[in-house]
């Protein structure tokens, strides 16, 4: 008799963890659960600007119109400028601490992902439950970049998954073909330093109302190279270009306040492009 009840459990427990896994089996892909994340402010965020003017846009915008200086190779590692030096040791910081399973990577783009008023709320709600960092400064090229990933911003943490988005910064000032060549030196050394995470790489995001414009034509050949880099397994490549575009290529209303940044709506259009890519890649 005792015997015969022993069976009859064992059975039952076969059953149901047979109707379990078949359960699990059906349920479909969801965002990974909420976690703490080390950087849910984020930590390193610059300090908020007040609101740009109309004024002020319009200066930023006959600025980023004038040539700039060639810079050295894209693929050449420049130390930093002082003034962003204080980021970088937050960064270090940030790394020290570990528990970061997502790390974007890239300039002021990502950088103000990080600022209230900006893309704050958005990451807040998205990203930061991820367990997320931003490692994100403005002003920063290939160069820079390339420069801060050598030196102890990939240290102390194990990612699951790494986003770049740069080179906007290079346009103009180094050829597109090298643009791409430095991008491809940043991912070499993510999979170096991390090699158990997969990395996204994201087309550089189109700037200027003009969809003629040589900057527009430039990033498009970039991202014709960064296209290339993906191998499916360990780097993948994304071009989100369309959700900030219209059918006519010119920016939707709110995705960029200055032709270039993002304003909140901008950020929400990011998220929105790349959300179900990121899940699947951190599984």
């Amino acid at each position: 008799m005792r015997l015969c009840f022993w069976v009859a459990i064992a059975s039952c427990v076969a059953v149901a963890a047979s109707a379990f896994g078949q359960a699990a089996q059906q349920t479909p892909a969801t965002a990974p659960g909420p976690h703490v994340s080390p950087d849910s402010v984020p930590a390193c965020a610059s300090p908020v600007p007040p609101p740009l003017t109309t004024e002020q846009i319009a200066a930023y915008r006959a600025r980023q119109a004038q040539p700039r200086p060639a810079l050295p190779p894209a693929t050449q590692a420049l130390p930093i400028r002082p003034g962003a030096m204080p980021k970088h040791e937050c960064f270090l910081e940030v790394a020290r601490r570990g528990n970061i399973d997502l790390l974007f990577v890239g300039d002021s783009i990502t950088d103000f992902f990080g600022r209230a008023g900006r893309g704050r709320d958005v990451w807040m709600r998205d990203f930061a439950p991820l367990k997320a960092a931003n490692f994100g400064i403005s002003g920063d090229t290939t160069q820079d970049v390339l420069w801060r990933m050598r030196n102890g911003e990939l240290a102390g943490f194990q990612a699951k998954l790494i986003i770049l988005m740069l080179g906007t910064n290079n346009i103009g000032r180094n050829a597109n073909a090298d643009i791409a060549a430095g991008n491809a030196a940043i991912v070499a050394e993510f999979r170096k330093r991390q090699p158990q995470a997969k990395v996204l790489l994201l087309g550089v995001f189109p700037r200027g109302a003009d969809p003629a414009s040589p900057a527009r034509a430039a990033i498009r050949e970039i991202n014709a190279e960064l296209a290339k880099l993906a191998d499916g397994t360990s780097v993948h490549y994304l071009d989100i270009a369309s959700a900030f575009l219209d059918g006519e290529g010119k920016l939707r209303d709110g995705a960029m306040v200055d032709g270039l940044h993002p304003g909140p709506a901008g950020y929400a259009m990011w998220s929105d492009a790349i959300r179900s890519t990121v899940w699947r890649l951190m599984k």
